[in-house]
């Protein structure tokens, strides 16, 4: 069995636009393609943005993100807890429009 087989090793992160009107924004800049570049450094697997309308929100699905997950990793966060804080961290263009 390799890491990428290994039970809990995905890790998902939601984002939740403050206002309707800002995730067309958030869903043309944060492509699963971006975000998986963004964690290359963790993210061995595929990522998958799915969009949850209902909420305005968008969620990723990490593929092998957890070097091994749980009590397997030997990373500091070995559940990614703190990905979405990293993904906050994350540079994107503001349209002076969305500033308020």
């Amino acid at each position: 069995m390799n890491a990428k087989t290994i039970k809990g090793n995905d890790a998902n992160i939601g984002v939740i636009a403050r206002k309707v009107e800002y995730l067309p924004w958030l869903r043309a800049l944060l492509a699963a393609e971006r975000v998986k570049d963004y964690f290359a450094h963790l993210v061995e697997g595929s990522v998958e943005r799915f969009d949850l309308s209902g909420i305005a929100a968008l969620n990723f699905l990490m593929h092998a993100a957890l070097g091994g997950g749980g009590t397997a990793s030997l990373r500091s966060d070995p559940l990614g807890k703190s990905y979405a804080q990293m993904l906050l961290d994350m540079p994107l263009p503001i349209p002076r429009s969305l500033i308020a």
